[in-house]
């Protein structure tokens, strides 16, 4: 089995940025003797191991300040690491902050031929690109007018467009198509589904799950400057999603010494189950999906909620629904309990599905949370794909 040649080695890297704690400049003045006592060592990456192969497209994910976005400015040579080396090849191409490569005074026109500069095409080459990059960004009126009078959208409208038309062997795409209207991230998904066809290397920071799991063959997970895993996309949401947890746990539940509940509710267990399987196991479409959730209340507030989210294993919502919504007030009193949530008519198609359930404040805040709480599988005709199923049927005939 052979492997495609790295296009970007990081080996062992770390960063560490120096904290100041003055508040003015007055603060540091007055304590320049003793300023190493008002300053304060922030590591945002420690020990980075990382090896992409060219024509892979990979998502570096993490909660806000888990270092996913130094790691890509590193990787694009936009800052240094503090310790351990990045080894990159071919031409790059960054999209990292809002407007960076812009000069404000100068037009989208200059600026086009600036930034094209900076990501190494001649003056021939950008004369040979330019109209293309001026129809992808849509902003052909405002063209020749200085970029500081651009709106956010308009940067990155701009930006994308050129970043995506200098021939990049690799690209490195932020957060900042969120930026971006609805109709422009569709036309952006859709060229980097071009590169990918292409063989060209992508690496991106998102927090989409959807957009994660649809574009990514691989996941990488950071958490607090550590990578906490490195794999497919459906286990790299599943890594995210229990350092989310760990990171907002709640502490709204608690226990006696005998370890009962004594405030709080805690999920016991959860079943799905259908009126309709095949042979095999595999839920039928037609057939009602039965979820069930067992639970334990030790003390909780009124108008508390149940609720469960359907999704496919990288994260793509497909359904969400709480006794809220279906008018249920749940019981406060002490004890155990068992709430079955019937979906009607299972119009899912074929694929493997994931619950999770959670317990939440009337506010919203989290009293107990499975992700996942159970999974099941849908099995429909050959040939059918999709996260929804259709009675499907077609005619021919001879016109």
């Amino acid at each position: 089995m052979t492997t495609s040649p790295a296009i970007v080695d990081v080996a062992d890297v770390s960063k560490r940025f120096v904290l100041h704690q003055d508040k003015s400049l007055k603060e540091r003045i007055v304590a320049f003797a003793r300023s190493r006592e008002h300053q304060q060592d922030f590591w945002a990456l420690r020990d980075i191991d990382l090896s992409i192969e060219t024509g892979s497209t990979v998502g570096l994910v993490g909660h806000n300040g888990s270092g996913k976005s130094t790691l890509l400015k590193i990787i694009g040579g936009i800052i240094q690491p503090t310790s351990g080396t990045v080894r990159r090849r071919g031409r790059l191409a960054a999209l990292l902050e809002l407007g960076a490569g812009f000069h404000p005074d100068l037009t989208g026109r200059e600026n086009v031929y600036l930034n094209a500069a900076i990501l190494g095409l001649t003056r021939a080459e950008t004369d040979k690109y330019f109209d293309a990059i001026v129809d992808f960004s849509g902003i052909e009126s405002f063209i020749d007018t200085q970029v500081k009078f651009y709106s956010s959208g308009m940067y990155v409208r701009l930006a994308f467009a050129v970043s995506v038309h200098v021939d990049p062997d690799l690209l490195l795409v932020d957060e900042v198509l969120a930026v971006g209207d609805e109709p422009f991230q569709r036309k952006c998904l859709a060229k980097i589904a071009d590169f990918q066809r292409e063989g060209r290397t992508i690496v991106f920071v998102s927090h989409s799950s959807d957009q994660v799991g649809q574009l990514c063959d691989r996941v990488v997970v950071l958490d607090h400057g550590q990578m906490v895993h490195d794999g497919s996309a459906a286990d790299g949401i599943k890594a995210l999603r229990s350092t989310f947890e760990a990171a907002h746990s709640s502490p709204a539940r608690t226990t006696g010494a005998d370890g009962a509940l004594t405030s709080g509710a805690r999920i016991d267990d959860v079943r799905v189950t259908s009126t309709s399987t095949d042979l095999s196991g595999d839920y039928l479409p037609g057939g009602d999906l039965l979820v069930e959730i067992d639970y334990t209340i030790g003390s909780v507030p009124s108008g508390w909620i149940a609720g469960i989210d359907i999704e496919t294993p990288v994260g793509q919502g497909v359904y969400r629904i709480n006794t809220d919504g279906l008018g249920i007030e749940l019981p406060t009193s002490p004890g155990n309990y068992s709430l079955t949530i019937t979906l009607g008519g299972n119009a899912l198609g074929a694929g493997s599905y994931q619950v999770h359930a959670s317990l939440v404040t009337p506010q919203g805040r989290d009293i107990d949370r499975r992700q996942p709480a159970a999974s099941f599988s849908v099995s429909t005709e050959p040939g059918a794909v999709g996260v929804v199923h259709f009675r499907a049927s077609a005619d021919l005939h001879a016109t």
